[in-house]
């Protein structure tokens, strides 16, 4: 993993309107992994407490396509992915890290793991996900 892939990486995600809302940060990218990480706070909570699990779904989504990204390049999007949600998310962090499983020339495999993170930074892994991200290929004038 290099600083300056993972800067470009970090502009794409500084680009997502709807990530500047969530607050979500690229910590890890490279060599066919990634990792983001968002602080649980209040406004992403359900009604009991918990954090929403749309913000665990936007969370996997964004962390395999950046995963596939660091493989393939940035012309990736997500063409369909599961979540299975293991026990509810409350900590301070949620950490979403992903990796390629297989990459191929117009699909990549990628699997990620969700962890809530507490105080102390002890990690609980609350949910994990398996997507299908979609290889775009350059346009005619590039």
């Amino acid at each position: 993993m290099n600083d300056a892939g993972l800067e470009f990486a970090q502009e794409i995600l500084a680009a997502q309107p709807f990530n500047n809302l969530v607050g979500a940060r690229l910590t890890a990218f490279g060599d066919g992994e990634a990792t983001l990480e968002l602080d649980i706070r209040q406004e992403l909570l359900q009604q009991n407490g918990y954090l929403h699990g749309g913000v665990l779904s936007y969370a996997a989504d964004n962390t395999l396509t950046f995963a596939a990204g660091s493989v393939v390049g940035a012309g990736v999007l997500t063409s369909g992915f599961t979540i299975d949600y293991l026990r509810p998310a409350t900590g301070t962090v949620l950490r979403s890290h992903g990796r390629v499983v297989r990459s191929g020339r117009s699909r990549v495999v990628c699997r990620c793991d969700l962890f809530a993170v507490d105080q102390e930074g002890v990690q609980t892994l609350c949910a994990v996900a398996q997507g299908t991200i979609s290889v775009i290929p350059p346009s005619n004038g590039s």
